[in-house]
């Protein structure tokens, strides 16, 4: 520290190990109000990550929480679908108001300001990005207890500026029972670590078949290799989902929110216990 410090970094422009640096947090819009914000990745896609988003958000609000759906896919959204929420967004000068699904979650995704759901967006990372920060600072949130972000696979643009800029207490990942498939959850918390958010919970999708006869469950995929992962990078809880056609019938028709599983609770136990992100 400089010898001649006033103690006010503000209009300092020296470089020092005393200087706190700026936080990159975004408000939310003034008239928002959200509790605690939860990260779900992959480090791949096609795993289930959207479908575990809406499962774990439809576990919340039977649970008692006011929900809320971020769909920061912007490119390959699928949150409206699985809800079967066909209205568009509406809003004034003052701020974008979220959509409802049937009970009453509130939602926000690209789908919901296209004519047609089926129009591609065909966008560079940048204005991508800006979409997704637009989703927080422009999009009002009401009274929220947990809002949800279902973000696209990987760690690119969408997922940094997620972690920089909106205080995301905590992160679940979601993998299936391959190979490969430690790498792909390392490179999520890697990047999770060096961004500083908590890693809550691990789910693999796909995990078993569920005999319908017998009941004896199959691991159609290979060996489950959740626990002992979760054990290796320190993941509090793991949730391990069943090829289920119920889950696919009930998304296709629009009512995921229909679906009864005790599978994601202790993932849902962890996120009660994350505390809400602040700005340093």
């Amino acid at each position: 520290m400089s010898t001649n410090c006033t103690h006010n970094c503000s209009s300092c422009g020296k470089d020092c190990s005393s200087k706190k640096k700026e936080s990159m947090l975004k408000e939310p819009h003034k008239r928002s109000s959200v509790k605690r914000v939860i990260g779900i990745v992959s480090g791949k896609g096609g795993v289930g990550k959207s479908l575990t988003t809406s499962l774990l958000a439809s576990f919340a609000q039977k649970q008692g929480k006011s929900v809320g759906i971020m769909d920061a896919d912007i490119t390959g959204p699928s949150i409206p679908h699985m809800f079967g929420v066909k209205d568009r967004v509406t809003g004034s000068e003052d701020g974008i108001d979220t959509v409802l699904s049937p009970s009453g979650m509130q939602l926000m995704s690209m789908n919901l300001l296209l004519d047609d759901e089926t129009t591609p967006v065909v966008w560079r990372g940048m204005v991508i990005s800006g979409t997704v920060m637009q989703f927080w600072t422009d999009v009002i949130w009401k009274d929220v207890d947990l809002l949800f972000i279902d973000m696209p696979p990987g760690t690119g643009d969408v997922p940094l500026t997620v972690f920089q800029s909106i205080p995301v207490a905590g992160i679940v990942i979601v993998t299936t029972p391959q190979d490969l498939v430690k790498m792909v959850v390392e490179k999520a918390v890697n990047m999770a670590n060096m961004m500083n958010i908590p890693v809550l919970g691990l789910v693999e999708n796909m995990s078993y078949l569920s005999c319908p006869d017998c009941g004896k469950k199959i691991e159609v995929f290979g060996a489950s290799k959740a626990r002992s992962i979760a054990a290796e990078y320190g993941i509090p809880a793991v949730a391990r989902m069943p090829l289920d056609p119920k889950i696919s019938a009930l998304a296709d028709a629009g009512r995921i929110e229909d679906y009864e599983t005790d599978e994601l609770k202790a993932v849902f136990e962890q996120i009660e216990k994350a505390q809400p992100k602040k700005a340093e």
